[in-house]
C-alpha cells in the first residue's frame, strides 16, 4: 500500500502506483466555454477518470450575491462524491489541463469535507500525455460507496469577516487573479473592476514552473515567505475572483510547508456586489 499523497503526485508516480481503489478526476473547464470540459473529457481522459463540473458539482447555485462559485453544499457533493467511489479511505487524484487552476478547487473541497487523502496531478493533463501514458474514452463504473462529510468551518471566512478584519493585522489578504484585473484594469468576468481594500496580489500562475509543473517547495516557501513577512499562516485568507485559483495559492503554500490559511470563497465577485462594500483600484 502506497503512502497516501496529500497535496501534489507526479505523472511518474500516478502511473506507477495509481489502483482501481484509487479515485482520479477530470477537472478540466474553460470559463469562457463552459462545456468545453467535459467535451474534452469524452474525446480523451487519463484511464478510469470520472469527470466533475466545476459549474455543476464543485459549486453551489447562484443568488446573484453570493459570488460566480459559491460554494456547494457539503452534503450534496459528499453524496456526488461517494456516488463516483469515494470513501473515506480513498486517494483522490484530481487534474486539469490548467495547471492546476481548476483541480486545486477539488483539492480544497476535499480538505473541507474532512478528506485529506487527496492530491492534484503536478503538470496535468499535459504531463501525462508528455510522459507518454495512455487515455481512455471510457471509464469503468465506479462502485458507489457512502462519504461521510465532516466539514472543517476553520477553513473559510465570509465577507463579513473580510469586511471587519480590513484594517487587522489579524489578517493578509491575498488575491490570486492577474496583475492587471488586480488593479482594476481589463475586467471581463465581473461588473466591478477592482480588487478588496489591503490585499496583496500574488497571481496564482507564478506558483508554476516553465513546464507548468509547481515550483519546488523551497521556492514557493521563500516567495510566500516574503509575501508574509515571516508571519503566521494562519493570518492568511486567500481570495480571487470567485473562490477558484485561490485554491490554487493555498496548495502551493500547503506544498511549502505553511498550513492553516484560510479561503474567502466568495472573493471578488460576491465583495462587489455590495455597493456598500469599499474597493480599491491601482497597486
Amino acid at each position: 500500500m502506497p503512502a497516501p499523497f496529500y497535496s501534489l503526485i507526479s505523472v511518474q508516480e500516478l502511473a506507477k502506483l495509481a489502483t482501481p481503489a484509487w479515485r482520479i478526476f477530470d477537472c478540466r473547464f474553460n470559463l469562457a466555454d463552459p462545456p468545453a470540459g467535459r467535451q474534452a473529457y469524452i474525446a480523451g481522459h487519463l484511464p478510469d477518470a470520472c469527470f466533475l463540473d466545476l459549474n455543476e458539482d464543485l459549486s453551489g447555485p447562484l443568488s446573484g450575491l453570493n459570488g460566480r462559485h459559491p460554494l456547494p453544499d457539503p452534503q450534496l457533493l459528499a453524496d456526488k462524491l461517494g456516488s463516483l467511489g469515494v470513501g473515506s479511505d480513498t486517494q483522490v487524484v484530481a487534474y486539469d489541463d490548467s495547471g492546476g487552476m481548476f483541480a486545486a478547487r477539488l483539492w480544497w473541497l476535499l480538505r473541507w469535507l474532512g478528506h485529506d487523502r487527496v492530491a492534484v496531478l503536478n503538470g496535468g493533463f499535459q504531463a501525462w500525455l508528455a510522459g507518454g501514458h495512455p487515455l481512455a474514452t471510457d471509464c469503468r463504473e465506479p462502485v458507489a460507496t457512502t462519504f461521510m462529510p465532516k466539514p472543517r468551518s476553520g477553513m473559510r471566512v465570509d465577507a463579513n469577516y473580510v469586511h471587519s478584519h480590513l484594517h487587522s493585522p489579524s489578517m493578509l489578504l491575498i488575491d490570486a487573479r492577474a496583475p492587471d484585473r488586480f488593479r482594476g484594469e481589463n475586467e471581463t468576468l465581473d461588473p466591478v473592476g477592482g480588487h478588496i481594500p489591503g490585499a496583496i496580489n500574488r497571481f496564482f500562475r507564478d506558483n508554476l514552473d516553465a513546464n507548468g509543473c509547481f515550483k519546488a517547495a523551497a521556492q514557493l516557501q521563500e516567495e510566500f515567505g516574503a509575501l508574509i513577512k515571516g508571519g503566521d499562516a494562519h493570518h492568511v485568507v486567500h481570495q480571487c475572483g470567485s473562490g477558484v485559483t485561490a485554491c490554487h495559492n493555498l496548495l502551493a503554500m500547503e506544498v511549502a510547508g505553511l498550513s492553516g490559511a484560510r479561503l474567502y470563497a466568495g472573493s471578488w465577485s460576491e465583495w462587489c456586489a455590495d455597493p456598500a462594500r469599499p474597493i480599491a483600484t491601482g497597486q
